[in-house]
């Protein structure tokens, strides 16, 4: 089955996303920092992550990094949601297979995780 990890520090944010990546066929786990992402990561090797960018302990734009380091997890598309784009550099927005402002609409980031991993169901 395909795995999402979604990391935000606010549990609505995840509790939704969850919700409706689950009921897109995806198996979804949650995360609440970005340390705890990278931990669960390593664990899982997720298809693809969905992350904020503002999160107490490490950031989205961190956990990234960390990511892009990490050899078994330097592939795993991360798709950034923000309120703050503009706060990344261009060469930060270069880590993220996508990044998009919040709210966006729900039906934008299924379109791109779809494109880019495939449909949850098979």
């Amino acid at each position: 089955m395909t795995t999402l990890l979604v990391v935000d520090d606010e549990s609505l944010v995840t509790d939704f996303l969850s919700f409706l990546f689950w009921r897109e066929g995806y198996a979804v786990h949650a995360a609440r920092t970005g340390k705890e992402a990278l931990e669960t990561a390593e664990q899982l090797q997720p298809d693809l992550i969905i992350t904020d960018l503002m999160m107490p302990v490490m950031s989205g734009l961190e956990l990234a990094q960390a990511l892009r380091r990490n050899e078994k997890l330097a592939a795993v598309p991360i798709v950034l949601c923000t309120a703050a784009p503009d706060a990344l550099s261009d060469e930060d927005k270069d880590l993220f297979l996508a990044v998009l402002r919040k709210p966006y609409p729900p039906p934008k980031l299924i379109e791109i995780v779809v494109r880019r991993i495939g449909p949850g169901r098979p």
